[in-house]
């Protein structure tokens, strides 16, 4: 069999940064190759090299037998790249969108037809929505369009699903699997694990090194600190809940043993958020705990980015009422967003500043007096192990550290409780439990945790969890008591089936 792609003895620096060092692999026709690896391995410089979007300082890369350097005009038209960020413009309509990358390439969107039909006709029916108004699964089905509208030989996707719900990864692998059959070479990074087993071979990058090709499963087990970590239970945190003052326990229900205060900081009673006839959020009534996990799941496009930005003082509902931290939603949200915290997956952090003014910034914003941000500081830097790091500037991190940083920025200031965003996004198994032991160190100390994610090993870790469905929560309870309730083994099975019921495909 034949090479889709060689690469010998590539590497690349920026600056005195050594992004990747002798990387040599090759990938045969028709195989979905996978490159994994902690964030800042080098994955995207990888993928854009193979692209010609970047040119190796040493070393050699071919495609379908052509030289990336010296040959890029011909590997431009046999390969399709989709980067990590989507590559769509968001003011442009789906068809708009898609007839530009079709113009890119020389071609028309009536010619690469029948190269996308498969996936383009799942959002054709949107064709004159703008691309910043889909949800994330119709974004991604657009951009692979995109990407594959000149009929490429090779596909790079640079981690496609990052953010995007369990359902819509599915689908997506559903769609690499018919690409694969019709003999497209693919090479996919990505930090889902099930995703990985789905490779034939992958490559485990590390520092801009390649530390090991194998199957998905050798790698797997070779690395199995990295990508196969532990699972944390509920117990791990429960010799200190009772030091939290003010706090009542009433014994131990689901799996592992969860805590359960007794005072509400969230509750919720019949809200809705409609824009026109449509309801975002349709009729939805829950309550959470001081110092509770409490995970918000659905699919893109359930409605719960919007119930969030009501909760936070972002937006206020159409009817129903609802209180946070003791303060009213609809009269209140401006006293709501000085008394909570609040990471998004984009996390907050200002990149071109250092770690201590990042600290010094957020911490005067919430009127934090200057002695006791100085103390709280060094505190918090000696814990996270960042003492040597204070005037690092913030865009130099790895994304693990950015990570950490903004959710103990997020509650310097000792919150009631902190809104998570997606805040594990595109991060390793291992980094990511690191963090979720940061969060449980904080419900431990009595902050209540209100956490969004597409990990569905994560919604293990919460006390209890909603699963909203077209703008309504069809389960709420703790994960056994869900698991039980579905009679699935995980609760992965139990999203995947409860996502499977929606009827509306967009936000």
């Amino acid at each position: 069999m034949s090479k889709a792609l060689e690469l010998s003895h590539v590497s690349k620096h920026y600056g005195k940064l050594q992004a990747l060092t002798d990387v040599s692999f090759s990938v045969e026709q028709g195989e979905v190759f996978g490159l994994i690896g902690p964030d800042g391995a080098g994955k995207t410089s990888l993928f854009r090299i193979m692209a010609t979007l970047l040119l190796p300082e040493g070393g050699h890369v071919r495609v379908d037998g052509y030289d990336t350097v010296s040959q890029m005009e011909h590997i431009r038209k046999r390969v399709g790249y989709m980067p990590g960020r989507f590559s769509l413009y968001q003011d442009l309509t789906v068809e708009e969108n898609l007839a530009f990358f079709a113009t890119i390439f020389g071609t028309t969107v009536d010619e690469g037809y029948d190269s996308i039909k498969a996936i383009y006709s799942q959002i054709e029916p949107f064709r004159h929505r703008k691309a910043g108004a889909l949800s994330g699964g119709m974004k991604q089905k657009l951009a692979l369009s995109c990407a594959l509208v000149h009929a490429p030989s090779v596909l790079l996707l640079d981690e496609p699903t990052t953010g995007v719900d369990p359902v819509s990864r599915k689908e997506l692998w559903e769609m690499l699997s018919i690409l694969k059959e019709r003999g497209i070479t693919i090479v996919a990074a990505t930090p889902y694990l099930d995703e990985i087993h789905r490779c034939g071979r992958v490559a485990f990058l590390s520092e801009g090194k390649v530390m090991g090709i194998d199957t998905a499963g050798n790698i797997l087990d070779r690395f199995a600190s990295i990508f196969c970590p532990p699972p944390l239970e509920h117990g791990d945190r429960e010799a200190a809940p009772g030091k939290v003052a003010g706090m009542q326990y009433t014994g131990s229900q689901g799996t592992g043993g969860t805590r359960r205060p007794t005072e509400n900081v969230i509750e919720v009673e019949h809200l809705v958020k409609a824009f026109g006839t449509f309801r975002a959020v349709d009729d939805i009534s829950f309550s959470v705990k001081k110092g509770e996990i409490f995970g918000f799941l659905g699919a893109n496009g359930a409605g719960k980015t919007t119930a969030m930005h009501m909760l936070t003082g972002l937006n206020q509902p159409t009817s129903g009422k609802g209180r946070v931290a003791g303060f009213d939603i609809s009269t209140e949200y401006e006293q709501i967003k000085r008394n909570i915290g609040y990471m998004s997956q984009r996390f907050s952090l200002y990149e071109d500043l250092t770690v201590g003014e990042n600290i010094r910034l957020f911490a005067g914003i919430y009127g934090m007096k200057g002695d006791v941000i100085a103390r709280k500081t060094d505190e918090l830097l000696d814990r996270l192990k960042f003492s040597g790091h204070r005037d690092t500037i913030v865009s130099s991190l790895p994304l693990g550290w950015k990570q950490k940083l903004a959710f103990s920025v997020s509650i310097f200031h000792e919150p009631g409780v902190v809104f998570l965003d997606e805040p594990t996004g595109g991060v390793d198994p291992a980094t990511r439990r690191q963090f979720w032991e940061l969060i449980y160190d904080a419900a431990a100390r009595g902050i209540t945790v209100f956490v969004t994610t597409h990990y569905m090993d994560e919604a293990e870790y919460c006390d209890r969890i909603s699963i909203m469905v077209d703008g309504k929560i069809h389960a709420l309870g703790t994960p056994g008591e869900l698991k039980r309730q579905f009679n699935l083994p995980d609760m992965d099975h139990v999203f995947t089936y409860l996502a499977r019921q929606a009827n509306r495909k967009s936000d």
